[in-house]
């Protein structure tokens, strides 16, 4: 079932890429962002209260609130530069950049999460590297 969620979540982040291209012309990146992460506030809060999860705030650790804070920091930082470069650049060239975040991700998870990193994993993460220069270059 986490497969199809994930294909799902790559079928949404399309249909993101290409919505915020054509609504953010002649619009501050940093305000379209802005706009676009309220839109996200109110839609999560509203998932939260339509399954009935809000009652689990209080039982959420320091040691998740630290890392959760984190994880927002860094999804602000991610999407105000992604903007900026949608904004500056084509969504065909800044998305497969931008899809880096896969190579990145396996490499911190070998790091920090200590996963493996496997002979197929070494592979898929030189080939989707190589398939990213190939097409911004």
């Amino acid at each position: 079932m986490w497969f199809v969620f994930a294909l799902l979540s790559a079928v949404f982040a399309a249909a993101t890429s290409i919505l915020a291209k054509v609504g953010i012309d002649g619009v501050n990146s940093n305000l379209a962002t802005a706009l676009r992460t309220c839109v996200v506030l109110i839609m999560a809060w509203l998932m939260v209260f339509i399954t009935h999860a809000q009652g689990g705030i209080t039982s959420i650790g320091k040691k998740s609130w630290i890392f959760l804070i984190l994880s927002g920091l860094a999804t602000g930082a991610s999407w105000l530069c992604y903007y900026k470069a949608l904004q500056m650049g084509e969504a065909s060239k800044v998305v497969p950049v931008d899809k880096l975040s896969v190579v990145i991700t396996l490499i911190l998870a070998v790091i920090f999460l200590h996963e493996d990193f496997t002979v197929k994993t070494a592979v898929g993460t030189m080939l989707i590297t190589v398939g990213t220069l190939l097409m911004v270059l």
